[in-house]
């Protein structure tokens, strides 16, 4: 997998494996202004990169989403043609949020495939220690909302703990938002009928869900951005 600033190195057969989807459908996107063309290198071979791996995983979400090839085309002209992969991430975690919770049960090969790489024993093992997947009779039950993001933290330099202590703040803090945000809408649709409070629930809950991983970036930013430019316990 490369960064954001490396130059791309995935083969269009390595760019399908890795999103759990085939090459002719690589092609058909390409074709259809869904991906952006490849990088062409030695003897004309095309190489991807991590933001056509993420393009694929939020075209994956809008499906899943019941959106229909022409709705993706019309939703993915409306972005910015230089989207980073970790942006493009952000937009699916926001499509995602729509969805409601489901946990489905899934053979190993379909739980590569939905995780969008292959997993190794322990992978498995770390996943159900994050409580994303569970052994079943025939599979595995897997929070399939859930799934793409546990796979994508197997690859975080992180131990399992610091893991687990970072999802219990996440946790806290967000039911916390939740609850005062519930708290201010409830005081606006006091008196409107039940309609008017199902149409507003389903405005704003994009509309919010957007908000809060725009506001969580920019405070992480800023302190990371902090964090880099203090001085060394040495330079003091």
């Amino acid at each position: 997998m490369t960064t954001d600033t490396e130059q791309p190195t995935l083969t269009i057969d390595e760019l399908a494996a890795r999103a759990g989807v085939t090459v002719r459908t690589v092609r058909f996107y390409g074709t259809k202004g869904l991906l952006p063309p490849p990088v062409l290198g030695p003897r004309r071979v095309g190489h991807y990169g991590r933001e056509h791996l993420a393009r694929l995983a939020l075209i994956e979400e809008l499906q899943q989403q019941g959106m229909t090839l022409a709705g993706i085309e019309r939703y993915l002209r409306q972005l910015p043609p230089d989207l980073s992969a970790h942006d493009l991430a952000v937009h699916r975690a926001v499509v995602a949020s729509w969805a409601p919770d489901t946990v489905g049960t899934v053979t190993r090969e379909e739980l590569e495939r939905r995780a969008g790489r292959p997993l190794g024993d322990e992978d498995v093992e770390r996943l159900v220690a994050m409580g994303v997947v569970r052994p079943a009779d025939d599979g595995y039950e897997a929070d399939l909302g859930l799934l793409r993001l546990g796979a994508g933290l197997l690859d975080v330099p992180l131990s399992q703990e610091a893991i687990f202590a970072a999802r219990k703040v996440l946790l806290e803090h967000a039911r916390a938002a939740a609850r005062e945000l519930s708290q201010l809408f409830r005081g606006e649709v006091a008196e409107r009928d039940a309609l008017d409070v199902r149409s507003l629930s389903a405005h704003m809950h994009p509309l919010v869900v957007q908000a809060l991983l725009t506001a969580f970036q920019r405070s992480l930013k800023e302190e990371v951005g902090e964090w880099l430019t203090e001085p060394s316990p040495e330079s003091g």
